[in-house]
């Protein structure tokens, strides 16, 4: 039964039992007494189930209807969005151990956890390596110097001035973004269909938004209509302008060209061009991409100043094949990776940074503008490992 119609009943029974208790003449104040008692901790019950729904509990900041709590530790809303990452990833790593001290038999169990969490092959074995030479050394031995050892490493990997950082705060996402020197700062976007690529780039006007920034949208998506009218709703929504058209194959360059000339006019602080969401196997779609990038540069030569491509957490190690063809067309700045709140395998954060080199700016914990972290390694990592 929904939480609502069981509150609703709950709070209909004081009514009803002191009603009982004035048609009771033979009882008297004692049935209506009760009533009140009754009552009374009815209510008490409801506002306790109330606060249950709305605080997080050992899920890290995830609440029973899977929403994020605000405020509270730091680390929370990240640790949430990790829930499905930690829930697997971490309880394997716990229990490899059991009170074993680390042994060959541990690290090849190791390797295996390492890559079912999407840290990829390759990854997995230069780490297993840098951990048999120290242990070789003799400088590991129990589960607690292992862990700190994996959460060195990782922390390395994704960000090298992170090595010795501490996991605060949450940075500020638009901080995160390349800025023009000269307004508009242009954010190209791209991306394959169904990785969350709208939804991404409306979390981004919205922080921006937040901030006390102008932004302008681009709806350069043109060969799918249904991108255009998502995009339309999240403008409204979010109360930010848009420059589309309508029309059904509009050339998505022209759009890209009608909105610079749009941003500059009207001294826009930040331009968000959407791109198709094209296969990286379509070969002419990828050229149009490359399209839009001339246009925008005869109208600002260092445009676009930040390109994003946004990838879908739950593809895994597909993500990483996608990107290597798009950075044969366009050099991209940053990933943001979308869905991560909905996978297992959070350790692709990882594999993307070794093996593409790209930084990961972004990542998506859910539906919602404000679900949206600037990456940071010391952050991830402490919520990667965190119980």
């Amino acid at each position: 039964m929904p939480m609502l119609d069981t509150i609703s009943l709950l709070s209909l029974l004081p009514l009803i039992l002191a009603q009982t208790g004035a048609e009771e003449e033979a009882s008297g104040p004692s049935t209506i007494e009760i009533a009140a008692i009754v009552g009374g901790a009815l209510i008490v019950v409801i506002v306790l189930i109330v606060l249950s729904r709305l605080g997080g509990g050992d899920d890290g900041g995830r609440s029973a209807t899977g929403a994020f709590v605000k405020g509270g530790d730091p680390l929370a809303r990240l640790r949430g969005g990790l829930h499905k990452t930690r829930n697997t990833f971490g309880a394997k790593l716990r229990a490899l151990f059991g009170g074993r001290r680390l042994s060959d038999e541990v690290m090849a169990d190791l390797e295996d956890v390492l890559i079912s969490a999407d840290i990829g092959s390759a990854t997995t074995d230069k780490l297993i390596g840098r951990l048999r030479e120290a242990y070789k050394a003799k400088k590991l031995e129990n589960e607690s110097e292992v862990l700190a050892f994996l959460k060195d490493d990782l922390r390395g990997k994704l960000d090298e001035s992170a090595r010795t950082a501490e996991a605060g705060a949450a940075p500020d996402p638009v901080a995160m973004l390349a800025k023009s020197q000269t307004p508009p700062t242009v954010i190209l976007v791209a991306g394959v269909n169904g990785t969350g690529k709208t939804t991404s780039i409306a979390k981004l006007a919205y922080h921006i938004k937040k901030a006390g920034h102008s932004v302008l949208l681009a709806a350069s998506d043109t060969f799918r209509a249904a991108a255009v009218e998502q995009l339309t709703v999240w403008s409204k929504r979010l109360e930010v302008d848009i420059v589309k058209n309508d029309a059904e194959g509009a050339d998505p360059a022209a759009v890209a060209h009608d909105a610079i000339e749009a941003a500059k006019g009207r001294k826009v602080d930040y331009l968000i061009v959407d791109t198709a969401g094209r296969l990286h196997t379509q070969a002419n779609l990828m050229k149009e991409l490359g399209k839009i990038k001339r246009v925008l540069q005869k109208q600002i030569p260092d445009a676009p100043h930040e390109v994003l491509l946004v990838l879908d957490a739950t593809t895994g190690q597909n993500g990483i094949v996608q990107a290597r063809e798009f950075t044969e067309v366009i050099d991209i700045t940053g990933i943001f990776l979308a869905k991560l709140d909905g996978t297992a395998r959070g350790g692709i954060v990882v594999a993307i940074r070794e093996e593409l080199g790209i930084p990961v700016k972004f990542i998506g914990l859910g539906e919602q503008p404000e679900d949206i972290e600037a990456f940071d390694a010391a952050r991830y990592v402490e919520a990667l490992f965190s119980p």
